[in-house]
């Protein structure tokens, strides 16, 4: 069947394949951290997990990166976080639905296309920037440090700083977890980038706790129902809270998709910069997938890079990584008893480690000295503040660089121009 569509006609078992296992080890990385994000947001858990459930078919459906796959993400939770707060549940809902329909604005005004602008310098530090996040957010769970710090630090040098102070906690069983899947991975990887290198990694680190009798903490049983539709009013005050949030969080998620969507690209092995009216339809479609999640009261969804890239590891290349993606998410759900309910969580946070090693795109960092200046400048300005700060904010400042280069070179360096004197 999928041989009959534009674009599928060399489709065969080893696509299929590729799908397949790409679907299961988003699905895997995605279960743990959805439920993370929506604890932190003051959200039931579950729901984390329904906005990768309720917006994959519709993104899959529209969206122009087939292997884009989105899900809750850390840049969305100050936002939300705020309107639980302030409103509860509802209020959640509220600028989830606001920003989801400024999203589509931005695709109708035709706004996406502008950030597929920025350099590739730029993208490239972001790409590296936040592969070193996700390697250092994981570190305090590989090491087995349960330090409260670690997860309240102001940004990720921060936290690093945090693990390093406590590196003397470090227990060895979660080390040995986490680091089976890390190795067994990149050899697994280097050997053959067809085989699904993070889903045999946590298979083995299961076998491993199993026949070693490691007792760790695990995915765990989840029960599973549909969330009701979420009740809210709109007051007058809104205007004042809901549409400021609302417009703040729309733009931080366009410009997490689209960097996300063209570095998932890159690591594709497409170096082309994506066409104009397909940055504008991403947008409308993320924006038509999240009112649906904000309906139930579901955290927004954008791009996250470690599940992407997870999916072009594993050899996933269709639309059908995203619809298999959420289709095992519900599965897990339902049958959490099985084995994802084992799953220990150090496995997975060796695969997000692991992905992370794989963002820092080593090839950038042996081009750097041939780099010009402002390139190489931009390349680690960007890098270094998304561990600083964050990734919107980072992006901004990778490109300001070339803006002042502009206008030294427009105004600072222009020669000053000679009087044409006529001789009467």
């Amino acid at each position: 069947m999928l041989r009959t569509r534009p674009g599928y006609t060399h489709y065969g078992w080893p696509q299929l394949l590729g799908d397949c296992s790409g679907g299961v080890i988003a699905a895997l990385i995605a279960l743990p951290y959805g439920l993370a994000m929506a604890s932190l947001m003051g959200l039931p858990p579950v729901l984390g997990v329904f906005t990768s459930i309720l917006t994959a078919p519709i993104i899959a459906l529209l969206g122009r990166n087939p292997v884009l796959i989105g899900g809750t993400a850390s840049a969305t939770v100050p936002f939300i976080a705020m309107a639980v707060r302030g409103q509860g549940i509802g209020g959640a809902a509220k600028v989830t639905l606001v920003a989801s329909v400024i999203m589509m604005g931005f695709c109708v005004m035709r706004l996406g296309r502008h950030i597929t602008r920025v350099p590739h310098a730029v993208v490239s530090g972001f790409s590296c920037g936040i592969g070193g996040m996700m390697v250092v957010s994981q570190l305090s769970i590989i090491l087995g440090i349960s330090s409260p710090l670690t997860r309240s630090a102001g940004s990720t040098l921060a936290e690093l700083g945090v693990v390093l102070d406590h590196l003397s906690e470090t227990r060895w069983v979660p080390l040995v977890l986490g680091l089976t899947v890390v190795v067994v991975a990149t050899l697994i990887a280097r050997w053959s980038p067809h085989i699904p290198a993070p889903l045999i990694g946590v298979v083995l680190a299961v076998v491993v706790a199993r026949f070693f009798g490691f007792r760790e903490k695990e995915v765990g049983n989840l029960v599973a129902s549909l969330p009701p539709f979420v009740a809210f009013s709109w007051s007058p005050q809104d205007v004042f809270t809901v549409l400021p949030s609302g417009f703040a969080l729309a733009f931080v998620s366009s410009v997490n998709i689209l960097i996300t969507s063209r570095v998932v690209e890159h690591f594709r092995g497409r170096h082309k910069r994506m066409k104009t009216s397909d940055a504008d339809a991403e947008l409308g479609a993320y924006g038509i997938a999240n009112i649906c999640a904000g309906m139930f009261g579901a955290p927004l969804s954008v791009g996250i890079p470690a599940r992407s890239l997870a999916v072009v590891r594993c050899g996933g290349s269709t639309r059908l990584s995203n619809l298999l993606h959420a289709a095992f998410l519900m599965a897990m759900l339902w049958f959490g008893a099985g084995l994802a309910a084992h799953v220990p969580i150090a496995a997975l946070a060796g695969v997000t480690a692991w992905m992370g090693l794989c963002l820092l795109d080593w090839s950038a960092w042996r081009r750097l000295p041939r780099m010009s200046r402002v390139d190489a400048a931009a390349f680690l300005a960007t890098a270094l503040s998304v561990l600083l700060v964050n990734a919107v904010l980072a992006v901004a400042i990778g490109c300001s660089l070339y803006g002042l280069r502009a206008i030294y070179v427009k105004w600072i360096r222009q020669e000053p121009r000679v009087p044409n004197l006529e001789v009467s």
